[in-house]
């Protein structure tokens, strides 16, 4: 299981093994950790079964793998999950407790981030990758400031760390991929995997062009429809499936299923690496309550209703984004084909972050975001990301989107005027929310 991982992943040419127990002692914990012990001890693999381990010894490093069962691991994992957003709770509430603590978060940022990402559990189309790739292989992904994900090559990631990361970027003029740019980099650089898609590009991919480049290179053509999937699963959106060696999603979001995620490929050899690297190589045992929930959400995306939502979700972006447009702010690309929009913020003069939390503050949610060649760090950013899927699942059409643009361009100039101090139009936006959302109650039953 994970000495595989350990041994390919990590290169660790004999890792040590460990078993969760109760206590050290081989008399401890029940009868069948005692029995998987000796299994253990009895095995002849490239690694070292040390016995058994206790919970510290997961943060202390003692070994290089922890094998346990999915009850036990898995209130383990998320102990350590709580444990990492607690730290980050306390150092947040220490260092904003006085005006010198405030000043020694400037000194000590770069340090704390560094404990942070290393403390973060989250990974990210890891199977693939482990499926397809060896440490050090080159990759290609769109890089984040021009609508890419973390996880295509960011330096902060698993892909970025362990994979030689080659980004590319749309064009300056027309804010679209620059495929002729894609080929070059490709060409150059002989990636063994393409990445197409991601977080924050709001038009039509040209997947054929990019198999075309893949196959110039001989590397795999991996898409990552996260974003979109359920926009192709309601006839949307161009299908990836028809070009892509694999392709990966999410199964919430658009696709409103439950939280989690799904591989697809059309090829039997690529499958097989797949299932491998899932497991034993990328985790243990399946979480069976959120495989039956996706299985009801790919029931739901099949019925002719969500073709409909699907039509519905793309009129109401378009709307929005026109809506925005109108209103003096500078929408990427021009415009929108899917779900979503980036919206450039530097005319009214307002940040990407300090308009997220104010808009936040007037019950509108949305995320800063990078925009094309921004100026701005990752946390800061020029720009804001908006989508259309949650409030059209609500019941919202064209006019309350409308309006939604209106309530948007209401606050970010009430921020743009009063920068240290928008409370008041926050106020006036938040009472206009509630009321147009009173008017599409989640559980009518509820009266």
């Amino acid at each position: 299981m994970g000495q595989i991982f350990a041994r390919l992943v990590l290169n660790l040419k004999r890792p040590t093994v460990g078993l969760l127990n109760v206590g050290s002692e081989e008399q401890k914990g029940h009868e069948e950790l005692r029995d998987a012990s000796a299994i253990l001890r009895q095995i002849d693999l490239p690694m070292e079964f040390i016995g058994f381990v206790e919970g510290d010894d997961i943060t202390a490093g003692t070994v290089d793998v922890i094998v346990t069962d999915g009850f036990s691991g898995n209130i383990a994992l998320k102990a350590a999950e709580g444990t990492s957003r607690m730290f980050t709770f306390f150092l947040k509430e220490a260092f904003g407790s006085s005006i010198y603590s405030k000043i020694g978060y400037v000194f000590s940022k770069t340090a704390i981030n560094q404990v942070r990402e290393r403390m973060d559990p989250r990974k990210y189309n890891g199977a693939v990758f482990l499926g397809l790739l060896k440490p050090g292989d080159t990759i290609m992904g769109m890089s984040l400031n021009s609508g890419g994900h973390i996880t295509h090559g960011l330096k902060i990631s698993m892909s970025g760390k362990w994979f030689n990361a080659i980004g590319y970027e749309v064009d300056k003029e027309s804010e679209l991929i620059d495929y002729d740019n894609v080929e070059k980099l490709a060409l150059e650089h002989k990636p063994k995997l393409i990445i197409a898609g991601g977080s924050a590009y709001s038009r039509v991919i040209d997947f054929k062009r990019f198999r075309e480049i893949a196959d110039k290179v001989g590397a795999y053509l991996m898409v990552d429809m996260a974003h979109f999937s359920g926009l192709v699963a309601g006839k949307g959106y161009p299908n990836p499936c028809d070009y892509a060696h694999v392709v990966t999603s999410t199964t919430h979001k658009v696709f409103r299923s439950a939280r989690g995620g799904i591989i697809l490929t059309n090829h039997e050899d690529l499958s097989k690496k797949f299932n491998t690297a899932v497991f034993p190589g990328y985790q243990g045992g399946p979480l069976m309550h959120i495989i039956a929930a996706k299985a009801v959400g790919f029931k739901e995306a099949l019925k002719p209703e969500f073709k409909d939502f699907i039509i519905t979700v793309l009129a109401n972006a378009k709307i929005l984004s026109e809506t925005l447009k109108n209103n003096g702010f500078k929408i990427y690309s021009g415009g929108t084909d899917t779900h979503l929009m980036l919206v450039d913020l530097r005319p009214f003069n307002v940040k990407g972050n300090v308009a997220a939390e104010s808009l936040s503050r007037a019950n509108i949610t949305c995320n800063k975001n990078g925009i094309p060649f921004d100026s701005e760090s990752p946390m800061i950013t020029s720009g804001i990301r908006l989508g259309s899927q949650a409030a059209t699942t609500r019941g919202f059409g064209l006019k309350e989107f409308q309006i939604v643009g209106d309530l948007i361009t209401k606050t970010i100039k009430g921020l743009a005027e009063n920068p240290e101090d928008n409370s008041k139009t926050e106020d006036e936006v938040r009472k206009e929310v509630v009321s147009l959302c009173s008017n599409f109650p989640i559980y009518k039953h509820l009266g």
